[in-house]
């Protein structure tokens, strides 16, 4: 599974970058990586008992409430299953497609770290692999030199780090949402192909 998931992203993102496929928002860009994993996923069907699905915004229930939702029900992006040897390995995976003309800041980062919060509890809740990807054709969230102090805590820039336990905390006059933080720590890697931008993390 990761090296479906590994390999598809790699495909998507030179493909994207150099041309040859667009995204134009969110639902596209989905719906192009969507294509590539499914394709290459069941090219991962050696066996006759081999079976890979891909299933897009697949409702989820969960063990307990969502920091998002405040509910138990869940949305996954991407929810694959790969079964093989008898055995099944669950994917979720949550994808963020960030436009410089809908420039929605700071909410945009406090949504990214939100959900990669919804993310680690996928993986309590019995999801074996979790991945975060983010493309974006706006450089602010990755190279600006600075940010506001009172939204500082949500940075994922180049290079930038997270540690597990660091309470995050939205600290203007109206909060776009609650403080909260993360089990895992985490570093930025972003990789930039011509005009876009993309980050991957694995959960």
């Amino acid at each position: 599974m990761y090296e479906i998931i590994e390999l598809s992203y790699e495909i998507l993102i030179k493909k994207l970058g150099h041309g040859s496929l667009k995204a134009l928002n969110e639902a596209s860009f989905q719906l192009e990586f969507g294509h590539i994993l499914k394709t290459l996923g069941n090219l991962y069907e050696f066996d006759l008992e081999d079976k890979f699905y891909l299933e897009f915004e697949t409702p989820f229930k969960l063990k307990e409430d969502s920091f998002k939702s405040k509910t138990k029900k869940a949305r996954i992006d991407l929810f694959i299953r790969y079964q093989s040897n008898g055995e099944e390995v669950k994917a979720a995976i949550e994808l963020k497609f960030f436009k410089k003309s809908n420039h929605r800041e700071p909410n945009n980062r406090y949504d990214v770290f939100q959900d990669l919060k919804n993310l680690e509890d996928y993986k309590d809740n019995d999801i074996d692999i979790c991945y975060f990807i983010l493309a974006t054709d706006h450089k602010h969230y990755c190279y600006q030199d600075t940010y506001s102090d009172d939204t500082a805590d949500f940075d994922f820039r180049h290079q930038k780090e997270y540690q597990a336990g660091k309470i995050l905390k939205y600290s203007t006059t109206k909060p776009y949402g609650e403080e909260l933080s993360l089990k895992n720590n985490y570093k930025f890697e972003w990789t930039t192909i011509k005009n876009l931008n993309f980050l991957k993390l694995k959960i």
